[in-house]
């Protein structure tokens, strides 16, 4: 790839779905936001095949404004491969990562930006307070506990995708091709210098989260499975200690036969533990068929997504 001249100081990339209620607020505020620090910055909103109307309003942005960049996926790939695709392609010296739904404020980039000269390389966004249901509040406590135990990895549950990184950071992350996407513990991964500040969260105005609770359990199982075999080593333990205890009740019952006489459990018993044991077979072998599974998608090495449509010349031939 060639040089690029006339570099943004400032790209901003937003994974789009389903936000066709909220784009031109979104623009507008962003756009604001931005121009308080520099008037050079570009913005790219990666449609991530909703159904709606939204890739045909970001194509009528992207016509008033060229800084507007839109790129439509060839299908949905979900939302951390749409930010993989965004920060595949923008070129601005720093990067700002957000949602659509505006529950993270675009005001709080000039905070972001500021705190970043100061010699950070990530600027992560804290939510002080949750302006979600009490319900999604304690699943995503849960998913952050359960993550940080089965990966090692100590993830602060105020953070999401609202950060800044500067340029060498994304130019790391680009080399990060694992199938599995997890936007968060990639960056975390890739180290580098990182501050956190508190940026208000507001309560989503447009729509409700297309993230259904079945789904945010399929990502947490995928992304632990991507991040960790701690899961592998707990059921090597749990089989240990179970044939351990298996030893320990067989002593026990010949002991109570040789010194009083006491009859052998009865097959209730037998076929309770035989059934206890079986499930926990089953599913240790279901858990290692979950990584075989894993290792089988990534020894396909195909592309992480595919580019349907852009507004963008560069988006097109890159």
């Amino acid at each position: 790839m060639s040089i690029e001249q006339n570099v943004p100081d400032v790209s901003v990339v937003i994974p789009v779905y389903r936000a066709e209620e909220c784009l031109e607020e979104l623009y507008a505020r962003l756009k604001t936001a931005i121009e308080t620090v520099t008037l050079h910055y570009e913005i790219l909103l990666i449609e991530d095949c909703g159904g709606d109307r939204s890739w045909s309003i970001i194509q009528e942005l992207s016509r008033r404004d060229p800084r507007v960049i839109g790129i439509q996926l060839s299908r949905n790939f979900g939302q951390h491969y749409a930010i993989t695709a965004g920060l595949d392609h923008c070129r601005g010296q720093w990067t700002v990562v957000m949602d659509c739904d505006l529950q993270d404020p675009p005001e709080g980039i000039p905070e972001l930006y500021r705190k970043a000269l100061e010699g950070y390389d990530i600027v992560l966004a804290l939510r002080a307070e949750r302006a979600d249901p009490m319900v999604k509040r304690a699943v995503s406590w849960f998913f952050y506990q359960a993550f940080s135990y089965l990966t090692d990895v100590t993830f602060d549950g105020r953070t999401r995708n609202f950060r800044i990184m500067s340029r060498k950071v994304v130019l790391a992350l680009r080399q990060l091709r694992e199938q599995l996407r997890f936007f968060a513990a990639l960056v975390d991964w890739a180290g580098f210098r990182v501050a956190k500040i508190g940026v208000r969260h507001d309560a989503r105005r447009h729509g409700q989260s297309t993230y259904t609770y079945s789904k945010l359990l399929k990502l947490g199982v995928d992304t632990i499975v991507a991040y960790s075999d701690k899961p592998l080593r707990l059921a090597i333990r749990f089989g240990f200690l179970v044939a351990a205890m298996s030893m320990l009740a067989g002593v026990w019952f010949a002991a109570k036969v040789i010194f009083f006489g006491s009859p052998v459990l009865g097959w209730t018993s037998m076929i309770v533990s035989l059934y206890f044991l079986s499930g926990i077979i089953i599913s240790i072998l279901g858990l290692n068929g979950l990584y075989l599974g894993k290792v089988f998608n990534e020894a396909k090495k195909r592309p992480l997504y595919l580019i349907g449509e852009s507004t963008s010349v560069l988006a097109r031939t890159e």
